[in-house]
């Protein structure tokens, strides 16, 4: 069963959003604020593929949450919910350990395709985890298909899915220039509904978990005009 927990604190956008979802054959759970929803992440025992969270919400912010989630869990998607004024949020989101956002208002059309862009990553993540047991080594790297895991110098380091998605795209593609849609089509998919600069905001992410000096990249490098590239 695809299971999706609904964060959100307005109860009319909770429904529509729980509605639709459940009509396209996911099963729902709901929470009204940020407490309710790490009191129901860290108590269920079946898990969830996916979390849809709300970044206004009272008490425990969605940026929060997400931290906290993140603390204990890298394979589950993220997606933000924000307005059209809070530029800074989805970033902060984003950085923070989310995999994508769709801002309000939306229709039930780019939720779904959303929501199941993000769920064929996960599974697709999952399956190749049980049945891919090669490595890819670059450099002092090692990404572990099987595991679904980097380590640097034998150091582990820690990665979304999407994060995980876009290092192992960079190794196979490894001193070559790669495009922003390029990496776009292949990490969220051809028909994402959203912007480029996704890709440049989990790349400042990522840069910060392999780089030894972030603000001076010599692993993921960026090529002006185009996209970026991985150095080995």
């Amino acid at each position: 069963m695809k299971r999706i927990l609904i964060v959100e604190d307005e109860e009319p956008i909770r429904e529509f959003e729980s509605i639709n979802l459940q009509r396209a054959g996911y099963e729902t759970v709901e929470a009204d604020c940020g407490e309710t929803a790490l009191e129901i992440f860290n108590s269920d025992a079946i898990g969830f593929d996916i979390i849809l969270l709300d970044i206004m919400m009272p008490g425990i912010s969605g940026i929060d949450v997400c931290k906290e989630i993140r603390k204990k869990n890298d394979a589950v998607g993220i997606i933000m919910l924000t307005a059209k004024s809070q530029e800074m949020d989805k970033i902060s989101g984003l950085m923070t350990g989310a995999d994508d956002y769709i801002t309000k208002p939306f229709s039930p059309a780019e939720l779904l395709a959303r929501v199941d862009s993000l769920y064929r990553r996960v599974s697709r993540q999952s399956e190749k985890a049980t049945v891919d047991t090669n490595r890819i080594v670059c450099g002092e790297f090692v990404l572990d298909l099987r595991r679904r895991s980097l380590t640097k110098n034998g150091k582990n380091i820690e990665l979304t899915q999407v994060e995980f998605q876009m290092i192992e795209y960079f190794f196979n593609h490894h001193d070559e220039a790669l495009m922003r849609d390029e990496i776009l089509k292949e990490v969220w998919g051809e028909n994402y509904f959203g912007e480029e600069k996704i890709v440049d905001v989990n790349v400042r992410r990522l840069r910060m978990k392999v780089e030894d000096d972030p603000s001076l990249p010599k692993h993921l490098a960026t090529v002006w005009g185009m996209g970026y590239k991985w150095n080995t």
